[in-house]
């Protein structure tokens, strides 16, 4: 029976739950950054990974790997309108970091699939040319070497491209990284 004993606790601390949604690569940030808002990693509760993009923070994100964090903070936490003002600046660095990580490989997907689609028109119509009654030689020819060209060149496209838009993005995204220490460096100040 005296294992069977239930622990009474000697006061009562009230908390408020969160729960997010964040990509993979997002999780540290977001277990390291919390604390600064007054959260703590709910005990009670453990992360767990998703395959879908639909909750949290990144809303139609699509199929990448998400984690799902669970915090909690004391209700009877000081200054925390301001915290929370500051929480939601964090949340909007984060989401906007992740949507700067996507940019980079957009433009050079739809550049990539526009070229292999053309690719494929032009190939299309080299067989249409190669299968006529009487069969046009010369033309299906002008048209395969554009369309295998249109197959081929795709995927150096998307290379080149992701390698450009990522020189772009990395100051950018380091701003974000600097205005997220800012921000939970006075989070910090104010728990303290």
């Amino acid at each position: 029976m005296k294992d069977e004993e239930t622990k009474r606790p000697e006061s009562y601390n009230g908390y408020e739950y969160r729960e997010i949604s964040v990509p993979e690569w997002l999780s540290s940030l977001c277990i390291d950054s919390y604390p600064c808002f007054g959260w703590e990693p709910d005990p009670n509760r453990n992360e767990s990974k998703e395959k879908s993009g639909l909750t949290g923070l990144q809303k139609g994100h699509g199929n990448m790997n998400m984690t799902r964090l669970y915090f909690r903070r004391s209700r009877n936490l000081c200054n925390k309108a301001e915290l929370t003002r500051l929480q939601r600046n964090f949340d909007s660095c984060v989401s906007e970091l992740e949507a700067l990580r996507r940019s980079k490989n957009s433009a050079a997907t739809i550049a990539a699939l526009v070229i292999g689609i053309l690719g494929t028109a032009f190939l299309a119509g080299a067989t249409f040319a190669s299968v006529a009654d009487p069969p046009v030689i010369w033309l299906a020819i002008l048209l395969a070497v554009p369309g295998f060209l249109g197959w081929i060149l795709p995927y150096f496209v998307y290379r080149k491209l992701v390698q450009k838009k990522t020189k772009e993005i990395e100051p950018l995204m380091e701003q974000k990284y600097d205005e997220i220490e800012a921000v939970c460096r006075k989070g910090l100040d104010l728990l303290h």
